[in-house]
């Protein structure tokens, strides 16, 4: 059977760049950990997944649009363009590219959306018919899990597969009420502001008791605690937004076809991609 594997790459390279245990140059004393750490994992991935068709898709320099509804939407990221590029992850991009390349993934970065949006867009597409594994340790992609796909959050001999077991042993909830569960609870890695005094829990507890968010927020009055229906009274223009913030819709068009997508692992070794893109 047909098994796509996507995976989000600037996600991918900050984790192995900021996660590689030292600093690692080559012989030229050129930094390298951030594309060794990507490479390795990479291929650990794909030995896992076993997948027939992979693409890795990088959120490029655009200008954001869900920066337009809220403008505090991610502005807690550190501004790179202050430091000094060696020390940043966008100072290997290129030698992921080639090493990509060398493997024969296809690759893009995305012109008027972000990487979330072009991974959900595939997720909808080929979701019914075909698996799909989503390498990403963004968690909005939860909302993306179904009988078909799943999320792959690598940790190395910890990585773990999650699907819809998984997301409600962890949160209580089911993928098609994350959004909404999210929405609450707010998300501080996007500097994104949730409910006063609504915690995971108690997000879980309104979403199960309630089915969706918009029956919530129609019903908000039927809030038992009186400071939760408070806060959630209260905050309603902000849920709104934030529930933009995080939905992804699945809509537009994707940069490859299912046939660009075709892979087959060939034994290939993060020394031998290395050494063919002239690192070592």
């Amino acid at each position: 059977m047909k098994k796509i594997l996507l995976v989000d790459g600037m996600n991918l390279l900050f984790q192995m760049f900021y996660g590689m245990p030292a600093r690692i140059v080559n012989a030229q004393g050129r930094p390298m950990h951030g594309t060794l750490g990507f490479v390795g994992a990479l291929l650990k991935i794909i030995r896992r997944v076993k997948p027939t068709h992979v693409a890795v898709l990088f959120d490029g320099e655009t200008c954001n649009p869900r920066m337009d509804l809220d403008g505090a939407y991610k502005a807690n990221r550190p501004d790179y363009s202050q430091m000094a590029e060696e020390e940043t992850p966008f100072s290997q991009l290129s030698d992921v590219y080639a090493a990509l390349d060398y493997m024969g993934i296809v690759h893009a970065e995305t012109t008027d959306c972000e990487a979330d949006d072009w991974l959900a867009r595939y997720a909808r597409q080929y979701g019914c018919g075909l698996e799909v594994v989503i390498a990403s340790f963004d968690s909005d992609l939860f909302q993306l899990i179904d009988d078909h796909v799943q999320i792959l959050r690598y940790r190395g001999e910890r990585t773990v597969l999650c699907d819809r077991i998984w997301l409600w042993e962890k949160l209580g909830i089911a993928p098609e009420q994350y959004a909404g569960f999210k929405a609450l609870t707010g998300d501080p890695a996007d500097n994104i502001k949730g409910v006063c005094r609504v915690g995971p829990k108690t997000a879980a507890g309104l979403m199960n008791q309630f089915g969706t968010l918009e029956a919530l927020l129609e019903r908000a009055e039927e809030i038992a605690k009186p400071s939760i229906r408070t806060s959630v009274l209260q905050s309603i223009p902000r849920i709104r937004t934030n529930v933009r913030l995080i939905s992804l819709s699945g809509e537009g068009e994707v940069p490859f076809s299912l046939e660009d997508m075709s892979y087959r692992y060939d034994g290939v070794t993060t020394a031998m991609v290395l050494s063919g893109i002239g690192l070592r």
